[in-house]
């Protein structure tokens, strides 16, 4: 059975990055095991914190570890991820030569409630994921724009097309993750 983790890039209560992550979940297979991983309660990652890490940093790691495939969404800040998503990377991929991510396969999705659909935090994303040694599924492409016009109050993915969309690509990263 495979182990996804699940990074959600917003903390945000009733986010629409959590809904598209929820959306993205309902296409993998029944028996998958799903973590959505907590980044809200990480203490900014600090380099002194290597030789004696914070139980928070150690937990978060070993959540990491533990993990066969991740699937992240983001949403875009200034045009580039959350400050809570780039910590969560940076505090699994220390310290130096014991980076948790490494050759796990990834997902990402970006969503905005603009047009541009979260697009340079999605591969603001990426090129970090590239340093983190994890190979990302390149198709499809999961830019989600106008997210407000596709969820309710509460964040959750309500447009058909929109579910089916996400589920599908969910899909095909089983197959892509399969191969590592």
């Amino acid at each position: 059975m495979t182990k996804y983790g699940v990074v959600v890039g917003s903390i945000r209560e009733n986010s629409f990055s959590k809904g598209v992550a929820d959306a993205l979940v309902a296409g993998l297979p029944e028996d998958a095991e799903v973590n959505y991983l907590n980044i809200s309660n990480l203490p900014l990652y600090n380099q002194d914190f290597d030789a004696d890490s914070t139980e928070e940093y150690t937990k978060f790691r070993a959540a990491v570890a533990e993990q066969d495939a991740f699937i992240f969404v983001t949403p875009e800040h200034n045009r580039s991820i959350s400050a809570a998503l780039k910590n969560a990377l940076d505090v699994a991929s220390r310290p130096w030569g014991e980076n948790a991510w490494a050759g796990k396969p990834a997902l990402v999705a970006s969503q905005s409630v603009s047009g541009i659909s979260g697009v340079l935090a999605h591969h603001v994303l990426r090129q970090s994921l590239v340093f983190l040694d994890m190979p990302t599924l390149q198709q499809p492409e999961l830019y989600i724009g106008n997210v407000q016009n596709l969820a309710d109050e509460n964040g959750h993915i309500t447009n058909t097309d929109t579910q089916n969309f996400l589920a599908n690509a969910a899909k095909q990263f089983v197959t892509f993750a399969q191969k590592f």
